[in-house]
């Protein structure tokens, strides 16, 4: 293909992706406060949930996000798909956070639905390290 530069296209990946980050660990702070909220203050804890919900949110739409601007630089820069681990590891990264989404939806009605919610938030904290690490190695690829 004959396109521009996708330098921009980089530029956006690399701050939606530095915000998932930071996304994750308001999941993480307010996932925290939300177990220990629900035991000591209550009154806190409708209040909390809901930023709970909303940075989940953001991280979903910011994870889908980075999945478009992945697939459309990689193909236009290569025409191809899979030319690093990347794919997979980002490919993992969407699953593991559609999957909590799916978990966390259950937990008023199964309470199990919680433990799943946080050993896949565990795991996603890998995944994330991963595709950040693999992320890094892709984007030197285009940087001037």
């Amino acid at each position: 293909m004959d396109l521009p530069s996708f330098i921009w296209l980089w530029r956006i990946a690399a701050w939606s992706m530095g915000l998932s980050l930071t996304v994750y660990v308001g999941l993480l702070v307010t996932g925290g406060g939300v177990w220990y909220v629900s035991s000591h203050h209550k009154s806190l804890l409708s209040w909390l949930r809901l930023v709970h919900i909303v940075l989940g949110v953001a991280v979903l739409v910011l994870v889908l996000l980075l999945l478009g601007i992945g697939i459309v630089g990689t193909l236009g820069e290569h025409g191809s798909l899979g030319h690093s681990w990347h794919l997979g590891a980002g490919l993992l990264v969407v699953s593991l956070v559609l999957a909590s989404v799916g978990a966390a939806s259950q937990i008023a009605t199964r309470p199990w639905a919680r433990s799943l919610h946080v050993a896949i938030n565990g795991v996603l904290f890998l995944a994330f390290a991963a595709v950040s690490y693999s992320g890094w190695t892709v984007v030197q690829q285009y940087l001037p």
